[in-house]
């Protein structure tokens, strides 16, 4: 596979399953010293990456959660996060100014911290209350905080419902980075043709639903227009139907994130209007994926980890069709604003 270091990656992605121990036991010594919410204040692309797991506490657990912009968070405020809650950031570099600034006003208010940082003695890890470090760069952090948030869910869930099959969840999740390697090996020819087919495309609609959606969304802001400069459209496909769909044309460049959970049928919703009009219809489908045994509700918490580790090796060859490094960048970081 093209720029693609097994060793490496699986001993990052490894290090992020072997912290679940790690995170439930944390999560039982903050539910036993009196914790009564979560919030997860993400800031930038890494928020995206939280949000499968705030929205499996929302829909699986009466247990309070909630989700705000950390920048934002600091200007509006949001009086349900003080005494008794736990605000969980995620970063790469663990500098991000926003988040540091949304941190210290979060602890402020009387909050406890948990950060989950790829970089090691960093301001949000020094900071926080609880910090788990793995080390990863951009190719390797989705999968690595989206099963590390997963893990903090699922932590919750177990103690505040019904949740027998914990252990053989975690079990699974145990198996995962050896199988996102096969994933990578069987979409890596998809991924070099699809990249020299849309290497001067310059506009596409991506939509996904349930928890795809957030992964959609995350790479078309985060690789196809920040580290690619390609405009995009990211729409959730419940919200297809509410505009959106007046932009098709017959060469309209849709792409359609497929996952496996109770929400599915939005995508599929999408999929039979979209192919009717656009010539240009892409499908991903997480269902396509040979995952050996993972159970058909773990392939459902894990499509959008699926379509991360898959979707790496399509940023990879676009980055050689279009002779266009994944680390350019015009303004990030290059500007005090």
């Amino acid at each position: 596979m093209l720029k693609f270091d097994r060793t490496q990656y699986l001993s990052i992605e490894n290090g992020a399953a072997q912290l679940a121990a790690s995170i439930d036991e944390a999560i039982g010594r903050e539910l036993d010293n009196g914790m009564r919410n979560i919030a997860f204040w993400g800031v930038g692309g890494v928020a995206f990456l939280n949000m499968p797991a705030a929205r499996l506490l929302q829909t699986a657990s009466s247990f309070p959660v909630y989700v705000d912009m950390g920048a934002e968070a600091v200007l509006t405020d949001n009086v349900n996060v003080g005494p008794g809650t736990l605000v969980v950031f995620t970063s790469v570099s663990g500098t991000t100014k926003e988040a540091i600034t949304a941190l210290n006003f979060a602890k402020a208010k009387g909050a406890r911290i948990l950060t989950l940082t790829g970089a090691k003695d960093v301001p949000l890890s020094e900071l926080a209350d609880i910090t788990f470090h793995n080390p990863c760069a951009d190719p390797t952090s989705s999968e690595n905080f989206y099963l590390q948030t997963l893990f903090i869910a699922l932590s919750i869930l177990r103690r505040t419902t019904s949740f027998p099959q914990y252990s053989r969840v975690i079990s699974e999740l145990q198996e995962l980075p050896e199988l996102l390697v096969g994933v990578k090996e069987q979409f890596e020819a998809r991924a070099l043709t699809f990249a020299d087919e849309i290497k001067d495309e310059q506009h596409h609609i991506i939509t996904g639903h349930g928890g795809t959606w957030y992964e959609a969304w995350y790479y078309a802001m985060c690789i196809l227009e920040e580290m690619q400069w390609i405009w995009t459209r990211p729409v959730h496909a419940s919200d297809f139907f509410h505009g959106t769909l007046e932009l098709l044309e017959t060469n309209t460049s849709v792409w359609i994130f497929k996952g496996e959970d109770a929400t599915r049928p939005l995508a599929e919703r999408v999929e039979k209007f979209a192919t009717t009009v656009s010539s240009k219809v892409r499908v991903f489908d997480s269902r396509e994926f040979k995952l050996p045994g993972l159970s058909d509700d773990v392939r459902a918490l894990v499509s959008p980890i699926v379509f991360a580790a898959a979707l790496e090796r399509l940023s990879t060859h676009l980055e050689r069709a279009r002779n266009h490094d994944l680390t350019t960048r015009r303004y990030y970081k290059k500007g005090n604003f």
